[in-house]
């Protein structure tokens, strides 16, 4: 297939300047054919300040100089020198990070700049770190096409107006200035100031159901004291009474409470200092079967409300005839403008590629860029006939991939450094914050990584960093305290460890939905990422030697539920349950099992203050309900442990309907929670 007219020019424009040391707009007029056959002066002069931003947004530093001896001429050259262009300068490693950071926009979804700094990255001729790479996990973001617009409006200060829907169920046309956009526990947000409600707000990335449109430039200047993840976690929370929250834990449970205030994984007490009301509720409801709040008083009373609530509401009987209800919610369809931008990049990125290498094998080149082998013919045609037009056909760009591989030739005037422009940093970063979790001997590489990005573009893009994926100094920084590894990170470290050295491990684990833990044998095969969490992928060896074969054995392990790493010889009695005799017996008397994934479909009623719950389960059908009374939401085959924390985390705002075994669980499990904190009417 063809590339539009736009593409070739662009990329004859580019080589044309890149091939010289510099030239004249005179003559860039004459042997550019769509300049030269513009209607009249004026519409080849527009024309070319639309290629100028076009080549500037690529990254390529496009300068312009007038003649010292003749005001009157113009000289266009591109920068590449080191002195003149600030270059990413990566180490093989931090090579690697970004690229596995790169990995995390594998949709191709996300937009221009996550699909543009890949290709970038891997036009550097750098070869990743192989064993790095097995390593280093591969993360997953949002990947969201309505992204690309709403970066570029940060970084060049404009407004936009797109339709959203609220937690409400309400879909509104809301016009914004961006400030931020980034990633919070996996999830895109946007920060702006709304201009109809002449306020901030919060917007979530993912209920934006219309491509973003540009309308005019910013006005209003933001506030210095930024900060994205304070307005995730403050947004509808109002003021909120603080206190120092005391818990009580099962051993070996709620583990992320646990590192969080450094308390010993079996400790029975911990406590919250400054906990504002509505956190200590979300953290005891999500964890209620291991989890009960002492003290404050108040608080407690509260909790033990919300569950003689969430019992009632799941003890009634359920007419079929309310899972009917409401009008299906269509799915948004959002149509993304064509952009020759992308495919230009993709271009460039792949001649320099094979020409740092010599040549290239056709078919894993095409994987590398995440294309057909067809699209990458198609691309190698393109470069065919574009080159230096000033000059003749003898300067076209050589392209051969007849015999499988692929060589390019006369295309040294697309190398140059890496420069990556704002929205690009921030989608890199997204990718960053994604591998953040795994934790381990990576954590010191990423934050050099992650400094170096923010150093190409000075101040605006620590800025950005900051707001769009936290940032860390570097490990080698003298102003840098090395911080103490984690109960998590030395349990990354181990791993990654066993991953080099293609060695099992033991591990004492502790099941979502069960008491105490079990010990497993495994054999590492890669770390992953996903939403803000790092998971262990591997084969359960004493699956393995009772199953057909290792794939029938593989098992996803969420690391922060790893208690610890054994010595392998531990695997004598991996499987066994192990029980602590001193636990106390915070679950009651909850029946059943939440084990594994639901056999059908649920059904939940969601009020809007639970419409996360929809999100997070990336709901198959959603049924809007009248008067704003929240939604209907179809999950096809959740996982019942986690299902069962967030309806308990929603703290009544939250009604499983079907089925009927998993909500006479939750019922039970409620009635059990409000037991221990005491409520005070019988919970029937």
């Amino acid at each position: 297939m063809a590339a539009p007219r736009g593409v070739e020019r662009l990329l004859n424009v580019i080589m044309t300047i890149g091939s010289r040391r510099r030239v004249t707009r005179e003559t860039l007029f004459r042997v550019i054919p769509e300049y030269a056959e513009s209607a009249s002066a004026d519409a080849a002069e527009r024309l070319f300040e639309r290629d100028k931003a076009e080549i500037r947004a690529l990254g390529l530093d496009l300068r312009t100089e007038t003649d010292p001896w003749d005001e009157s001429i113009v000289h266009y050259r591109i920068a590449r020198g080191t002195g003149e262009l600030a270059a990413l300068d990566l180490t093989p490693a931090e090579y690697t990070v970004l690229l596995a950071a790169s990995r995390a926009w594998d949709d191709a979804s996300a937009g221009g700049p996550a699909r543009r700094v890949r290709a970038k990255l891997l036009s550097l001729g750098q070869e990743a770190d192989p064993d790095l790479v097995r390593r280093t996990p591969q993360g997953a973001v949002e990947s969201l096409p309505v992204l690309t617009p709403l970066l570029e409006a940060v970084s060049a200060g404009r407004a936009v107006t797109f339709r959203y829907r609220a937690a409400s169920g309400a879909a509104t046309e809301r016009r914004v200035e961006p400030w931020i956009v980034g990633v919070h526990d996996g999830a895109w947000y946007v920060l702006g100031h709304d201009l109809d409600r002449e306020a901030p707000r919060l917007f979530r990335a993912s209920r934006i159901e219309s491509y973003p449109r540009v309308k005019g430039v910013a006005t209003v200047t933001p506030p210095a004291d930024l900060d994205l993840a304070s307005a995730v976690n403050g947004a509808g929370a109002g003021a909120s009474e603080n206190a120092d929250a005391v818990l009580d834990l099962s051993p070996y449970k709620a583990l992320i409470l646990r590192d969080r205030v450094g308390a010993a994984v079996d400790a029975p007490r911990i406590e919250l200092p400054g906990c504002s009301r509505a956190e200590a509720r979300r953290h005891v409801l999500g964890a209620s079967r291991w989890a009960a709040l002492a003290q404050p008083t108040a608080w407690r009373e509260e909790i033990a409300a919300i569950c003689t609530h969430i019992a009632r509401r799941h003890a009634r009987p359920v007419d079929p005839a309310e899972v009917e209800q409401g009008a299906v919610r269509p799915r948004a369809a959002i149509r993304t403008p064509s952009t020759s931008t992308d495919h230009l990049s993709r271009l460039i990125s792949e001649a320099a590629y094979v020409h740092d290498r010599g040549e290239a094998e056709l078919a894993a080149m095409a994987a590398e860029f995440g294309i057909t082998e067809k699209q990458l013919i198609d691309d190698l045609q393109v470069l065919f006939v574009c080159g230096d037009l000033g000059t003749g056909w003898q300067d076209l760009i050589e392209a051969e991939w007849e015999d499988g591989w692929v060589r390019v030739r006369n295309a040294e005037a697309l190398q140059g450094p890496l420069r990556l422009s704002a929205p690009e940093v921030t989608a890199l970063l997204a990718g960053l914050a994604a591998l953040d979790g795994a934790g381990g001997e990576e954590k010191g590489v990423i934050a050099s990584a992650r400094a170096k990005l923010c150093a190409a573009l000075g101040q605006e893009g620590q800025d950005d960093a900051e707001h769009g994926a936290s940032t860390a100094p570097a490990p080698d920084s003298e102003d840098a305290e090395a911080p103490r590894a984690s109960r998590v990170d030395r349990i990354v470290a181990r791993i990654q460890e066993a991953l080099a050295a293609g060695e099992p491990v033991a591990m004492r684990y502790s099941p979502p939905d069960r008491p105490g833990t079990s010990v497993r044998r495994l054999r590492p095969l890669r770390l992953e990422s996903s939403t803000g969490r790092a998971y262990l992928r591997a084969v359960d060896l004493d699956v393995a030697a009772s199953a057909a074969g290792s794939a029938a054995a593989e098992r996803t392990f969420r690391t922060d539920r790893i208690v610890e790493i054994l010595d392998p010889e531990a695997g004598a009695g991996a499987g066994a349950e192990t029980v602590p005799q001193e636990a106390p017996n915070l679950t009651g008397e909850t029946r059943g099992s939440q084990a594994g994934t639901a056999e059908t479909e649920a059904w939940l009623r969601l009020e809007p203050a639970a419409a996360w719950i929809a999100e997070a389960f990336d709901a198959a059908e959603i049924r809007d309900l009248p008067d704003g009374e929240g939604v209907l939401a179809r999950i096809e085959r959740p996982v019942r442990s986690a299902l069962v924390d967030a309806v308990m985390e929603a703290a009544g705002a939250a009604e499983l309907l079907v089925p009927d075994g998993l909500r006479v669980e939750i019922a039970q499990l409620a009635r059990d929670a409000a037991a221990r904190h005491g409520a005070s009417e019988p919970l029937g």
